[in-house]
């Protein structure tokens, strides 16, 4: 069975203690279902499960209190699955693949993701009275002698590639650029908390950039404030369902492991590899929606898959709106959709890196063919 994207919105991005600052995951969620389900005219009882990407919190079952403070039936069950930032994009090639093997018909899928209200992490103490040990950022490999911050990560990278920090600032900047000159489509955003748009882009000035100190990385390759998406909270959803001639379909997905010391090098395996099963150049697709944790990360992956820059993130990326981690790759998905539905034929590919080395891909396809299904 072709599987289809019924419909598609997300919140706004807000950054990290801003609009959505009282506002937890799974109200980000809920706050999505009705309007989706009445988007693609499909009733809340026909709904057989929820699946929803999260990463920050801590522990429970976020998709499920999504369903139940959306007044979904309880019989809809619900999972959240963790795999950093690929998780709203993985939730979406696992709600596909649920419908695809014929265990459900109607799939809710994204993910949410509160940096403002995810709870702090500690280990347990060593002794019985002792404080607990804080940490900010969990371990992705089992080599703790080895493993290095993500910024440090991104940092080496961009010198081992080439990439100075005046071409990452002009990408960054050419992000907030798109961002404020192409709007949201029209449905595509939800309002929530009374925040109805996208609430960080702004004009980045040359002068501006200079200014900021190098938080990883030498002076010529490093990585700033303004080449780094911030920490953002934001949900994203799309109904997943049989496809009729028309209708945006999911074409493949997939997701790759590579060097978890390099993660953001992992979405150029996962693009090769997508593209290599579906017969396709991944220059020759219509419109790209990339991840734009860094910026480095993301001129790397333009450069080595052969990508026209004027189809990458054409409404700007994360750089320019923030990175809700959980939710991001659906928020990507959102957006392709949305960008494809302009359209009359085309295709959408969107890709992200997530910590730990790996990776996902998804394709998105609409030729205005293909059988009908009974909805």
């Amino acid at each position: 069975m072709r599987v289809a994207i019924l419909a598609a919105m997300r919140t706004a991005v807000a950054p990290r203690g801003g609009a959505f600052r009282d506002v937890p995951a799974h109200k980000l969620a809920a706050a999505l279902i009705g309007p989706v389900l009445e988007a693609a005219g499909v009733a809340p009882d026909a709904v057989d499960e929820v699946i929803l990407g999260n990463a920050l919190s801590g522990g429970g079952n976020m998709a499920r209190v999504a369903a139940l403070a959306a007044g979904l039936p309880e019989s809809v069950p619900a999972l959240t699955l963790d795999t950093q930032c690929c998780s709203g994009l993985d939730a979406i090639r696992l709600g596909a693949a649920r419908i695809a093997a014929g265990e459900a018909r109607y799939v809710l899928a994204g993910g949410a993701e509160s940096f403002s209200t995810a709870p702090l992490r500690a280990h347990r103490p060593r002794e019985k009275d002792g404080p607990p040990d804080f940490y900010r950022q969990p371990a992705f490999t089992p080599w703790p002698e080895r493993e290095i911050a993500l910024d440090a990560s991104a940092a080496g990278m961009a010198e081992a590639e080439g990439i100075s920090r005046a071409e990452q600032e002009a990408f960054a900047a050419e992000s907030h650029r798109r961002a404020l000159v192409v709007p949201a489509a029209d449905g595509e955003i939800v309002p929530v908390a009374g925040l109805a748009a996208d609430a960080f882009a702004r004009r980045l000035s040359p002068a501006l950039m200079a200014r900021l100190p190098v938080l990883a990385g030498d002076a010529a390759h490093g990585v700033t404030a303004a080449t780094i998406a911030v920490e953002a909270d934001a949900a994203g959803l799309v109904l997943l369902g049989p496809a009729q001639a028309g209708d945006v379909t999911i074409a493949g997905g997939l997701a790759r492991g590579g060097d978890p010391l390099v993660p953001a090098l992992a979405p150029i395996a996962a693009v090769e590899a997508l593209c290599a099963r579906l017969g396709l150049a991944p220059g020759a697709v219509d419109l790209v929606e990339l991840m734009e944790a860094y910026a480095a990360q993301a001129l790397v992956a333009i450069r080595r898959l052969g990508l026209d820059p004027a189809r990458v993130n054409a409404g700007g990326g994360a750089l320019a709106r923030g990175h809700p981690i959980g939710a991001s790759g659906a928020i990507l998905t959102v957006r392709a959709y949305h960008r494809l539905k302009a359209m009359e034929t085309g295709r959408a590919l969107c890709a992200i890196a997530g910590a730990g080395g790996i990776a996902t891909a998804l394709m998105l396809d609409r030729d205005g063919t293909g059988p009908a299904c009974d909805r």
